[in-house]
């Protein structure tokens, strides 16, 4: 892309988000190498707090006192932080240490604290890798906590990609709803969602009069939801 076209692409963006986008990608230049020395030396998840607390500050635009609470209270136990915007509470975040892997496992607590609170958003990090989980605790269903996006910051991927995800957890964008918008995106064409359209009466019976156009054959619809259920999707997906 041409530098004239780069420029044309940033005026077409509001300020605020172009200044997010900006704070974003410098705060991954600036931390690169810190990370780099907390894995190089196995820090503890204490040193790595640090760091994220750094990074949740000067890259991502939030402010330590405003809008952090460390050791955030619920009903006598405690979430890394607690992330507010506008004094309202909006997301947990669970730190592990520089070297540790991140695992769906290590959400089932603060899982629970995002429940009794009623958020939607769990953030996982060890520094590095930044997991975004979305939260729904629909009376009566159990709880489904899917994965938004995740980032490794010392990852091979462009620093163009790493800002476009990590920019979702800018306090900016989180405030203007834009990680929310995100997850309804991935959550309208997700596997499952695909399937159910596929399985949708009008999907069917599109597929059927087009089988009948080229072949002549008229099928049942039962037969249909048969055959792709069967034969053509995953058996997990209806899971």
């Amino acid at each position: 892309m041409s530098d004239t076209a780069v420029e044309t692409k940033k005026s077409l963006v509001p300020k605020w988000e172009q200044l997010a986008r900006d704070e974003v990608r410098a705060s991954i230049r600036k931390f690169t190498k810190p990370l780099q020395d907390l894995v190089k030396r196995d820090a503890n998840e204490g040193d790595t707090r640090l760091l994220v607390t750094d990074m949740l500050c000067y890259g991502l635009g939030y402010d330590k006192f405003d809008d952090l609470t460390t050791e955030y209270a619920v009903r006598g136990e405690f979430a890394d932080y607690g992330v507010r915007i506008d004094k309202q509470l909006v997301a947990f975040i669970e730190v592990k240490r520089a070297t540790q892997k991140l695992h769906a496992r290590h959400l089932r607590q603060v899982e629970t604290y995002a429940v009794k609170e009623g958020l939607e958003w769990i953030i996982l990090t060890n520094g590095q890798v930044w997991q975004a989980y979305h939260v729904q605790a629909a009376t009566g269903q159990k709880v489904a906590t899917h994965l938004a996006f995740e980032v490794d910051l010392l990852s091979d991927e462009t620093p163009t990609r790493k800002t476009e995800a990590l920019f979702h957890l800018h306090r900016s964008a989180m405030k203007k709803g834009l990680i929310d918008a995100l997850w309804r995106r991935k959550a309208a064409t997700s596997a499952p969602a695909m399937a159910a359209i596929l399985l949708s009466p009008p999907v069917l019976d599109a597929a059927r009069k087009e089988i009948r156009r080229s072949s002549g054959y008229n099928p049942d619809l039962d037969e249909l939801a048969r055959i792709v259920r069967a034969e053509v999707l995953k058996a997990e997906l209806f899971i």
